[in-house]
């Protein structure tokens, strides 16, 4: 596994609660789906090449498996 840099985020209360309950829906840790977010526009935005670690499933909410 690639090497992980850790990384403290100061967050407004009501955009942590946001994330937490949108990441429990999805069925992620609170920091899986900050990164998942952040890589997501990062490619959208062409600041990330697709092919960097890719993710393992777009998302799990609606997937056909």
């Amino acid at each position: 596994m690639a090497e992980r840099k850790p990384f403290l985020l100061r967050l407004d209360p009501a955009v942590y609660d946001a994330l937490q309950r949108w990441a429990a829906d999805d069925l992620r840790s609170l920091n899986a789906q900050i990164e998942f977010l952040l890589r997501r526009v990062l490619q959208q935005e062409g600041r990330l090449k697709a092919s960097a670690r890719p993710e393992a499933r777009a998302t799990r909410r609606g997937s056909t498996g």
